[in-house]
């Protein structure tokens, strides 16, 4: 009983991506992580994403999931798809009547990759180190787009996360526990269905972070797998540049089992750093996996699991945003 009590559930973590929709509730029991719940949906082929037929299918996915799962409550954080997040590192500018924002679209507005109006742009920033700062920014009509998702589907959203913060959440809550893992720079990699998610951390602190459209389903191809090691060996030439007393140390591949070892280990082998497997999902508590909506064994391509043979699912993002 008094155990149960100690229970406590956190948010529900959001991850609506272009081509899937995840959900994903931890808790706290005072002696480590447990999972709640959690569910997935892919996207319809029928469907195209980004459009009204999609929103609808967000809308009744989520409220569906939520209504026969075993989630507790209605709070929620989420994410805008890194896809749709311009990023960009900068060092913080100077200013006099303290409309740091304003500052800050002044020096990324040339490149953004939509309409440059202040009022069209939702701006966040990461303080780092150096007089740094990660600079996020999309579309106001995005956001909205997501906030009427969410508010049509039941969910009351406590805020919406950064993806790099909720990456480098679940590499520090469940990877970075040892003493010498504080100080550790980090570059995390996180391989989606058609998209690749880096950031390089300092523990639970974003340092650099940058999202590359190429994916696990374009990687039995050689040529795709070299192509994102360049894009790799680039960020970490960026990082150096802008934080000259730090080197990244080692690369941490958050998705877990979603993606085969041999491309992991051939990322690793070209990017000449040593590496290793985070898989979020050995990390945490879990009481009846049938019951809670994950199968661990299905995530391995174990034979026998329930559900044999669908798509691996990568959980590093929304198990972040729910620890957020």
């Amino acid at each position: 009983m008094f155990g149960l009590l100690k229970n406590r559930a956190y948010a529900i973590g959001v991850d609506i991506g272009d081509d899937n929709l995840k959900l994903v509730q931890l808790s706290d029991n005072g002696n480590g992580v447990g999972l709640v719940a959690g569910r997935c949906e892919s996207r319809p082929g029928s469907i195209k994403a980004r459009t009204g037929n999609w929103q609808r299918w967000a809308i009744e996915t989520v409220r569906d999931l939520t209504a026969n799962g075993d989630f507790r409550g209605r709070d929620a954080i989420a994410a805008i798809p890194a896809g749709d997040v311009y990023i960009d590192h900068i060092k913080m500018p100077k200013t006099n009547n303290g409309k740091v924002e304003d500052a800050i679209f002044s020096k990324v507005k040339q490149r953004l990759p939509f309409e440059p109006l202040r009022d069209n742009t939702m701006l966040k920033y990461i303080a780092t180190a150096d007089d740094n700062i990660i600079v996020m920014a999309t579309e106001r009509k995005v956001i909205d787009i997501h906030l009427a998702i969410y508010e049509r589907s039941g969910l009351r959203i406590k805020a919406i996360g950064a993806w790099p913060v909720a990456l480098a959440n679940c590499y520090g809550r469940f990877f970075g526990r040892r003493q010498s893992d504080i100080e550790a720079v980090v570059m995390l990699l996180d391989i989606e269905s058609n998209r690749s998610n880096a950031v390089i951390c300092r523990h639970k602190d974003p340092l650099f972070a940058h999202s590359i459209p190429m994916g696990a389903k374009q990687m039995a191809d050689e040529q795709v797998v070299t192509r994102l090691v360049m894009e790799l060996a680039g960020c970490r030439r960026q990082f150096n540049t802008i934080y000259r007393n730090a080197r990244v140390e080692r690369l941490i591949f958050v998705t877990g089992q979603a993606v085969d070892k041999q491309i992991c280990a051939s990322i690793a082998k070209q990017l000449e750093m040593p590496a290793q497997i985070g898989d979020c999902l050995a990390a945490i508590q879990m009481a009846d996996p049938s019951h809670s909506g994950i199968d661990r064994r299905i995530q391995a391509g174990q034979e026998g699991a329930e559900g044999a043979g669908q798509e691996r699912v990568n959980w590093a993002t929304a198990f972040g945003l729910s620890l957020s």
